[in-house]
């Protein structure tokens, strides 16, 4: 057996979405978000399902930071949910919302465990929506506002804190193919969110700061792509380039050098003119970060496509595949080679350390923390009730192997946040689809650590504080 032991100080935690496990979406004062909307219209979500109840975990918190406890983990990615705090997304907050998260922090803290904030995963206010959403520039200041109460009342014993994750999700699915809230589905409109997401971050970023003080610890969550091209002609390449500009450099660009990428602007010079940007913009984006999230689940093969003959598309997160991408009409996404989790996506752990190595390389020096990476499969609970998920125990394996492997070679990666902690809403997929390392069945609200969680928990024993001779499983 080969013995991986991670660094000391090494964050060991796991991750979770606010809509796809909370519930309670009507009480203590929080109103609708873009997602109760979408999931209510029908044909938006597999088996007309919502996130109403979803995993309970606003009334059964305890139990699930117990669960937390169970498994040795050190840090807890959460989000909060906006309109559950400014039930109007601007305006006066509400001190409910306040509590809950509050109870929360002060019940992980109790148990050891190191909360990470994310401030949005997805759930807009609908009332900012009706005004445009992440079209209007004006949401990036509403959020700014946001950020700055919700840290006000939690940076006394919260310092890190994540701004927006997955903003290509929230741009692109969003407001680009239409496959996620709010349902949009324009070009332009897909670019100007992406660059209202990232000025939104930036002022966000001074939010924090200024709530928070010097201790304050800021991150994004990317959905970063490993882009690979099928082969090395001169149209795969550029459709290469292409992913790359409008999935990685849209975002990285502003962040590490304050400015778009060139060819990106090129690219979709026939879609909008980028008169969205205004001067200064980016001044609050570059520099902003102290830490870089990263999220991973399966590389991106592209090829190009001449207009000729069946187009190669299938659904898959982070890779946008299937959907009305800007500037991609020349780009075709093949599928590879299985083994496949249930969502489809290949597995494929050598993307994870290629993504991390390439930050490393190409941008300066910034630590780096994995924020979600795990897989769906489909669980079968057996009469004794347990569940036996030998696939995603193997998934996992290969993906830390492989971090480990990055690590050693002198990427700055400071800890790993598994997705997802339960099984939730998965998004337009409803309930079909489950990631948790804990089953909940939805019926009863019962808990049940799946065999990856018991594997889990010794990989964080192996590698905790008080371990002398670490034997990682």
């Amino acid at each position: 057996m080969t013995l991986y032991a991670f660094p000391e100080g090494f964050r060991w935690g796991t991750a979770t979405a606010s809509y796809q496990i909370e519930g309670a979406v009507a009480e203590d004062g929080r109103t609708p978000s873009i997602w109760d909307i979408f999931s209510h219209t029908p044909g938006k979500v597999a088996g007309g399902d919502t996130g109403d109840v979803a995993a309970d975990h606003y009334h059964r918190y305890r139990e699930d930071v117990a669960l937390m406890a169970d498994l040795g983990l050190t840090g807890y990615r959460l989000s909060a949910s906006w309109s559950r705090v400014m039930p109007n997304g601007h305006g006066p907050v509400n001190p409910l919302g306040v509590d809950f998260y509050s109870r929360l922090v002060d019940e992980l803290l109790a148990h050891g465990i190191e909360p990470l904030i994310t401030l949005y995963h997805w759930d807009l206010p609908a009332e900012l929506q009706d005004d445009g959403g992440w079209t209007n520039r004006a949401t990036a200041e509403r959020f700014a506002e946001y950020t700055a109460a919700l840290t006000r009342a939690l940076g006394d014993r919260v310092t890190s804190w994540v701004t927006v994750n997955e903003p290509w999700c929230a741009a692109f699915l969003g407001y680009g193919s239409g496959v996620h809230a709010p349902g949009i589905t324009d070009e332009a409109a897909s670019l100007s969110a992406a660059h209202h997401l990232n000025l939104a971050h930036g002022l966000a970023a001074q939010a924090i700061r200024a709530e928070v003080g010097p201790a304050a610890t800021v991150g994004i969550a990317l959905n970063l792509n490993a882009v690979r091209p099928r082969t090395q002609s001169p149209a795969d390449l550029d459709a290469a380039r292409r992913i790359d500009a409008v999935s990685n450099r849209i975002f990285l660009d502003p962040l590490f050098v304050g400015a778009y990428p060139l060819d990106l602007l090129a690219d979709t010079e026939q879609v909008t003119d980028w008169s969205f940007v205004q001067a200064g913009d980016l001044d609050s984006v570059k520099g902003s970060l102290d830490v870089l999230g990263i999220n991973y689940y399966k590389p991106a093969v592209v090829a190009g496509y001449d207009g000729d003959g069946p187009r190669e598309d299938f659904d898959g997160h982070g890779s946008g595949v299937g959907t009305p991408w800007p500037a991609c009409s020349g780009v075709q996404f093949p599928r590879v080679a299985g083994p496949y989790t249930s969502m489809g996506w290949d597995v494929d752990a050598t993307g994870l350390a290629e993504l991390v190595g390439r930050v490393h390389r190409d941008y300066p020096p910034i630590p780096i923390l994995v924020t979600e990476n795990g897989a769906a499969y489909d669980d079968v609970v057996d009469q004794d009730g347990s569940v036996h998920d030998p696939e995603r125990q193997e998934y996992l394996c290969g993906h830390l192997v492989a971090l480990h492997g990055a690590i050693a070679a002198g990427v700055d990666v400071r800890g790993y946040y598994l997705w997802s902690l339960l099984d939730n809403f998965e998004w337009s997929y409803g309930y079909a689809k489950t990631f948790g390392i804990v089953h909940v069945d939805f019926s009863t609200q019962k808990r049940t650590l799946k065999d990856s969680a018991v594997w889990y928990r010794g990989v964080v024993a192996a590698n905790g504080p008080d371990t002398e001779d670490a034997t990682a499983p």
